[in-house]
C-alpha cells in the first residue's frame, strides 16, 4: 500500500521576458528536486502559469488544472513559493485556501513559512495575502503613472509597425518608400475627390503592396486615412 503524500507545486511567472522564464524554469527545477528528496512524498506534478497575472485566477490554466486534479483526489498536499504567486487577490487566495482545506489538502507557502493545516494558518495567510494584493495595487498604479508620462512626453504605444512608418523605442521613424504611397492617399481623397474603392484600385494598378504584403483594400485605405498619425497628431 502506497502511504506516501501525494505533492503538487505551483509556480508563476507575470510576463514572457526571457528572464521571467528562466525563473519559471528554475522554480520547476527547484519543486521537482525538492519533492523528490524527500522519501515520503511523491511527487505528481509541477503545475505552472508563465505570462499570467496574479490579479485573477480565471486565465490561468495551470493553475485552474491543479485545482481539477485536487478534487479528483490525485493530490494530497501543494508546495508553493509564496502567496504572491498563487494569488495576488486576497478573496481569491482565501476561497481556494479554504476549499483545499474542505478537500482535506494543505498549501505550503515555502517562502512565508505558512502552513495552511497549522492553526493559525489561515491567520498569517489572510495578512500575507492582503499585503500581496497592496502591493499588486501599487505596481499597477507605478506602471499606470509612467505610461502616462511617457504619453506626455509623445512616447507612441501601440503596433511596431504602421504603414509609412516604424516605431523604435516608443519613436515615429519614416519610411520613405511608404510615405509616398501615403501622400499619394491623402492626394486622391483630398484633392482628386476619390473614395476609398477608387484609390485600393489605383493603388493596386500601380503595383503598390500594403503592409500586410497583399494588395489594398478598400478597408485598409479608410483606417489610414482615419489614423490621427498620419496628420501630426497622437491620440493616447
Amino acid at each position: 500500500m502506497n502511504s506516501k503524500i501525494k505533492v503538487a507545486a505551483y509556480a508563476r511567472v507575470s510576463t514572457d521576458m526571457t528572464d521571467q522564464l528562466h525563473s519559471l524554469s528554475a522554480q520547476i527545477k527547484y519543486f521537482t528536486e525538492y519533492i523528490s528528496n524527500h522519501e515520503d512524498y511523491e511527487l505528481i506534478e509541477v503545475y505552472y502559469d508563465e505570462g499570467i497575472t496574479g490579479t485573477s485566477v480565471k486565465k490561468r490554466d495551470g493553475f485552474n488544472r491543479m485545482i481539477a486534479d485536487c478534487e479528483s483526489g490525485k493530490i494530497n498536499l501543494i508546495l508553493t513559493k509564496e502567496v504572491s504567486r498563487f494569488a495576488r487577490n486576497t478573496v481569491d487566495t482565501l476561497c481556494f485556501a479554504r476549499k483545499l482545506s474542505a478537500l482535506g489538502i494543505g498549501v505550503i507557502f515555502m517562502n512565508d513559512g505558512i502552513d495552511t493545516r497549522d492553526k493559525d494558518g489561515e491567520l498569517r495567510l489572510t495578512i500575507m495575502a492582503s499585503i500581496a494584493q497592496e502591493e499588486s495595487r501599487k505596481i499597477s498604479e507605478r506602471v499606470k503613472w509612467s505610461t502616462r508620462r511617457n504619453m506626455e512626453n509623445g512616447w507612441v504605444y501601440g503596433k511596431s509597425r504602421m504603414y509609412g512608418f516604424e516605431i523604435k523605442k516608443g519613436q515615429l521613424y519614416v519610411v520613405p518608400e511608404e510615405a509616398e504611397i501615403v501622400k499619394k492617399i491623402f492626394h486622391m481623397y483630398l484633392y482628386d475627390g476619390k473614395g476609398c474603392h477608387s484609390i485600393a484600385n489605383e493603388l493596386n494598378a500601380m503595383g503598390a503592396i500594403s503592409i500586410n504584403g497583399k494588395m489594398w483594400r478598400e478597408d485598409g485605405v479608410c483606417r489610414l486615412l482615419k489614423n490621427d498619425k498620419y496628420v501630426g497628431d497622437l491620440t493616447q
